[in-house]
């Protein structure tokens, strides 16, 4: 019996092992990078949102940007319908992770419209996190990140010209 060939069960569990350590090692880089490919859609989503609402204002609002007068409505569902501006999974609120929500300002006498966009990640638990930031973008273009209080959405767009410019 002694010329059977094989591996021993000492060199199996030193290869198990291996491979967990192995594994402890490379788990949290890859959901860190899942986070980040998570934020990084959200910023996407933000410039697309953005570009939807100045193209329906040119050719659809008159002026006016889509969506429902209040803050806090989203806008997502009027851009996705039968305009056909944005995405259907973006027009359903949510996406990559993240709770998209929005509203407007319409215009009067003496101001033009505004809206804005707000972007919070669905969970922001350790191990589950989508996402650790929150995202902002209001009628000027400007994209705001905020990692305080980050499942709290800008309630308006002056929460939102309060935050922090997103850095290149």
């Amino acid at each position: 019996m002694k010329n059977q060939k094989g591996f021993s069960l000492i060199e199996l569990l030193i290869v198990v092992v291996i491979i967990g350590i192995i594994a402890a090692i490379a788990i949290p880089n890859l959901l860190a990078a899942r986070r980040s490919a998570n934020e990084g859609t959200a910023v996407s989503a933000m410039r697309t949102l953005h570009g939807a609402q100045m193209t329906y204002a040119s050719t659809y609002g008159q002026g006016d940007y889509a969506g429902a007068v209040a803050q806090g409505v989203t806008s997502l569902s009027q851009m996705a319908g039968t305009i056909g501006l944005i995405d259907s999974v973006l027009g359903s609120g949510t996406k990559s992770g993240y709770a998209f929500v929005g509203g407007k300002i319409l215009r009067g006498p003496a101001a033009a419209a505004q809206f804005y966009f707000s972007a919070v990640p669905s969970s922001t638990a350790a191990i589950t996190a989508t996402g650790t930031r929150k995202f902002g973008i209001a009628t000027e273009g400007v994209i705001m990140a905020d990692s305080v209080a980050p499942t709290a959405h800008y309630a308006d767009n002056a929460a939102v010209a309060a935050g922090t410019p997103l850095a290149n």
